[in-house]
């Protein structure tokens, strides 16, 4: 009965945050399907797309997601969960259901820019809901939950997928698809109208003189107001830059390498993601609660270390064996550092704009995750396949440092 009481009084386990986890599982299951398993090798054999046409066709998705994250936080924070999340799963539906009925590429790509468009909400929605229900003591912790279920859904989506696919038959795995995104617009429809802090921020704003104003002008003294608010080293930017570009270098040549370097089957490669990916997804939570527990900076050093090792071993180890212990390492590293990086930004962001600024700070992340490949397949090129490892973990090397100057604000930290 004891552990029942604390369920239920327990916040990170509260229904909103359930139907948060639920909606980025299923939305990232069905993006990992598309984009990874179906959209590459449907169109190239099913509508004899080519190579150029597919990767702008996948560009469209990911630069729509991008350039929405800034604002659809300050949506967040004016028109409140439900609206935002409704609106963009409602969008996802619509994308996914043009993607499985048309062969034209020019709506392909349409609807992929849809889905990128519709995706936007579901980061900052979930992250400003998440740690504004976790608060100050349990920021780690519930980051970390949150990308145990992102990873989920991103992992299991693409490997799923695979079992409707028949011989260049796609409609059961489509089916597939639209069905989940049916059941996210319904568990949509469960959100809270409104945040507490935009609830109070409405408030305040009925008795201001400023709510008559006109738009671009409310919008100006809002991120005005945003700026003021944050406690943010300006070493955060290039640093919250640098991290996504550090996983972004090693998006489009894992595959590669695996395949050309290492000669890997498919079986033998998706072993190889499960020796990372696991490791990560089991150490998230009980990471979290210690970055909770006793303060970012040790975790964040760790991680950084690890991680960095690893990447600069990857490609001059000799055997199997030891590629699946710095693969393991790798994934625990990113465990050490997920939590503690996410702990460190959601201290810098003021309660009442959270979902604006969280929504910033998702754009400048998002922009590493855009360049990070262009960079690497240019590395690749010139310098050879151990070019980008190297870069990545440079990069790790030179945050381990960056990190040392960046303050933890007291609020950050858990005594």
């Amino acid at each position: 009965m004891i552990w029942m009481q604390k369920w239920r009084e327990n916040r990170l386990f509260s229904p909103f945050v359930i139907e948060l986890l639920i909606i980025m599982f299923i939305v990232e299951f069905v993006k990992g399907a598309l984009l990874i398993t179906i959209l590459p090798v449907y169109m190239k054999t099913g509508l004899g797309a080519s190579a150029f046409i597919i990767g702008w066709t996948l560009a469209a998705q990911y630069i729509g997601d991008n350039v929405l994250r800034t604002p659809v936080g300050w949506i967040i924070d004016k028109l409140g969960y439900r609206t935002t999340m409704l609106t963009g799963v409602l969008l996802t539906f619509i994308s996914v259901v043009l993607i499985a009925t048309t062969s034209e590429y020019i709506w392909m790509i349409v609807g992929c820019a849809m889905l990128g468009f519709g995706t936007a909400p579901l980061w900052p929605c979930v992250i400003t809901g998440t740690t504004e229900v976790a608060g100050e003591d349990g920021k780690a912790t519930i980051m970390s939950v949150v990308y145990m279920a992102w990873l989920s859904g991103v992992g299991l989506g693409p490997v799923a997928i695979n079992f409707f696919v028949g011989e260049n038959h796609y409609t059961t795995a489509f089916r597939l698809l639209i069905a989940c995104m049916t059941v996210v617009v319904l568990v949509a429809l469960f959100l809270p109208r409104k945040s507490k802090a935009s609830q109070s921020a409405e408030k305040a704003v009925m008795h201001s003189s400023r709510a008559a104003a006109p738009l671009m002008q409310r919008i100006s003294a809002y991120l005005s107001e945003v700026r003021r608010s944050m406690s943010v080293s300006p070493l955060m930017f290039p640093a919250m830059f640098a991290q996504t570009f550090a996983l972004g270098i090693l998006t489009p040549i894992l595959t590669l390498y695996a395949k050309e370097v290492l000669k890997l089957s498919s079986l033998e490669y998706s072993m190889f993601l499960v020796a990372g990916g696991a490791v990560t997804v089991i150490c998230l939570v009980p990471m979290g609660k210690w970055v909770d527990r006793r303060g970012i900076r040790p975790f964040l050093i760790t991680g950084f270390t690890i991680s960095a090792a690893a990447l600069l071993l990857f490609t001059y180890a000799k055997s199997m064996t030891i590629l699946y212990v710095l693969v393991a390492l790798l994934g625990i590293g990113y465990a050490f550092i997920i939590p503690s990086w996410n702990a460190l930004i959601a201290s810098a962001i003021p309660p009442e704009k959270r979902g604006a600024v969280w929504g910033f700070f998702l754009t400048i992340e998002g922009l590493g995750m855009i360049v990070g490949p262009i960079v690497s397949g240019k590395l690749w090129d010139v310098y050879g396949y151990h070019a980008p490892f190297l870069m990545s973990g440079g990069v790790l090397v030179l945050l381990l440092v960056l990190q040392m100057f960046i303050s933890i604000p007291k609020k950050g930290m858990v005594r």
